[in-house]
């Protein structure tokens, strides 16, 4: 036991110091602690491990060696799980109207957790999607020392002679549906691409959120890109068991970690990978937890001036494993601090800031996937922020790999992603359309579903740059082609999307930033007149209370006041 703490002045006092908490001490002793055990600090282990999907098979194991090292840095380690839900599985029916939903989920329960248990420290353990944000805003909210570990990416399956990804199979189903491939390779991939534990591999939200993770300073040093199979991984999780208690002795908070110049790092990082449409989808909500205005404008403010410099799928040609083999998030970070595109200043998990950690790195100029800042793929990020007369609160696309960036053309409109993939998989959208899927937003979906299916559909068919699609809803990381998501106002609070109708003129700029429909003011004022609210068919239950409280998607599409509310934060309790 490396530190020496005073328990009076910690949230577990409340369940296990003095005479009247006897009670709760018989708990404990029911469990074989001792009475040692019990005047130690109490630290909680998330994980979101489950049997749902390989994203989340490793978690539990490595929460549990995670034990060891709270253990050997003087705390008493109690592990819980929450739920995750795996777009991989939801994807492409109603079942994705859960996967937004459930990043509240997991954060509420993490909280609920915390401060039903009085636990003094906290470490996560996610893989899929939406549980890192979902961890990460519970560890803000909560503001208990905390570690966030990834669960590690999938190890790339191998499909003749190349590396393939669950986006090969999504983007096989467009093949077969347009004749230009058998069943029988459809089947002879999907058996190969996921060869075991692990999130998707390219840099879709999972991987994104695990390097926003690392570079806001939430994640141990080049901890989050090493693949989940690798027994290594089993260090990372004791590393983070020690170091958590090193953050409770120093009283070293997620929100001493996490200020603004902290969020413009993981923005950049978004950037620079070409990662997930997401990102602008959930930092905005984890700075809500703080009390920090960070909007989609703001994350889109810094794309701008963010070089693409990660050459990873699905624009590009490497997977997480290639990128943690070429040195990590901070190798890319080593180069876009060197630029001075980064705030080293920043406190980080290991007790130093972001600029002594990187001094510790050093460059590999003969790896392939990281480029030097100053010789980037493109000079503007791999996402951008769109705004204009369809979207006045805002939209995003990413446009890493991608040659075109304008795109004029009439709209072909659907009011769910259901009839949009029948009309792909029938062969019916004409090149040049602008296909339109609204309805799809946070409360209109409600919960605000992503389009994988049908984006990679279109992909497959070999249509990914001929059409545009644009939403109210959300993209996945893995999508290609010239997809807009996050619309706001959106067709549910009738924005302009609600609007348009089929042949409509949209044009789109994202070299500009712009995204206008091309409708004379006062056509859209008659239509508006005529326009009624929808309802939809979640009218109790989880989705329900979802869409009753959900705000816009440029906020982060968040369910509680945040941070500018508080009276008190739970860990000075």
């Amino acid at each position: 036991m490396t530190n020496s703490f005073d328990k009076t002045k910690l949230p577990s006092r409340h369940v296990s110091v003095g005479p009247e908490r006897a009670p709760h001490r018989s708990y404990y002793y029911a469990m074989g602690m001792t009475e040692e055990d019990i005047a130690k600090p109490f630290v909680g282990i998330v994980s979101a491990g489950n049997d749902s999907a390989p994203c989340n098979t490793a978690l539990d194991p490595q929460a549990n060696v995670c034990r060891e090292g709270v253990k050997a840095g003087g705390g008493t380690p109690f592990r819980f799980n929450t739920i995750t839900v795996t777009d991989g599985i939801a994807m492409g029916h109603q079942g994705m109207k859960s996967s937004l939903v459930s990043r509240e989920v997991i954060a509420d329960s993490v909280e609920l957790s915390v401060r039903g248990h009085c636990y003094d420290a906290l470490v996560a353990f996610a893989g899929c999607d939406k549980s890192l944000p979902g961890m990460m805003m519970a560890m803000l909210r909560l503001n208990v020392p905390s570690i966030f570990v990834y669960g590690g990416s999938i190890l790339p399956g191998r499909y003749q002679d190349r590396d393939v990804t669950v986006v090969d199979v999504f983007e096989v189903v467009g093949k077969y549906a347009a004749g230009n491939c058998p069943l029988k390779d459809v089947i002879a991939l999907e058996k190969v691409a996921c060869p075991g534990h692990g999130a998707c591999g390219g840099q879709y939200t999972a991987n994104t959120m695990a390097c926003v993770a690392e570079a806001i300073g939430l994640s141990l040093p080049n901890s989050n890109m090493m693949p989940a199979p690798y027994m290594e991984r089993e260090d990372i999780a004791r590393a983070a068991g020690r170091q958590v208690m090193e953050l409770l002795a120093r009283n070293i908070r997620p929100r001493d970690i996490c200020t603004r110049d902290a969020f413009e790092n993981a923005a950049r990082i978004v950037a620079a990978t070409g990662g997930s449409t997401n990102g602008a989808l959930h930092l905005p909500a984890m700075a809500h937890e703080v009390g920090i205005d960070f909007s989609l404008f703001d994350v889109a403010e810094i794309f701008k001036t963010t070089p693409y410099i990660a050459d990873l799928k699905p624009g590009g040609k490497y997977v997480a494993k290639d990128m943690y083999d070429a040195g990590g998030i901070y190798m890319l970070m080593k180069t876009l601090h060197a630029e001075g595109l980064l705030h080293g200043d920043c406190l980080t998990v290991t007790g130093k800031t972001l600029a002594e950690n990187i001094d510790e790195v050093t460059w590999n100029p003969d790896q392939k996937v990281i480029y030097d800042a100053k010789a980037p793929l493109s000079p503007t990020g791999g996402v951008v922020g769109l705004r204009g007369s369809l979207a006045p609160d805002g939209a995003i696309v990413k446009v890493a790999g991608m040659h075109r960036l304008q795109f004029t053309g009439p709209a072909r409109v659907f009011d769910c992603e259901e009839d949009t993939f029948a009309a792909v998989e029938a062969r019916d959208i004409a090149e040049g359309a602008v296909i339109v899927i609204r309805y799809e937003g946070p409360k209109g979906g409600p919960g605000m579903r992503e389009m994988l299916s049908t984006t990679a559909a279109l992909y497959g068919q070999g249509m990914g740059e001929k059409v545009a699609l644009i939403t109210d809803g959300r993209f996945s990381g893995a999508t290609r082609g010239f997809c807009i998501g996050h619309v706001g106002p959106e067709a549910a609070e009738g924005g302009p999307i609600a609007l348009v109708e089929n042949g409509d003129i949209i044009s789109i700029d994202a070299e500009k930033g712009t995204i206008e429909l091309e409708v004379a003011d006062d056509v859209l004022a008659a239509r508006r007149a005529k326009w009624q609210p929808r309802s939809n068919d979640y009218q109790s239950g989880a989705l329900w209370r979802f869409a009753q409280n959900v705000g816009p998607a440029w906020k982060g599409a968040v369910t509680h006041p945040g941070g500018k509310a508080e009276t008190h934060v739970y860990a000075d309790i």
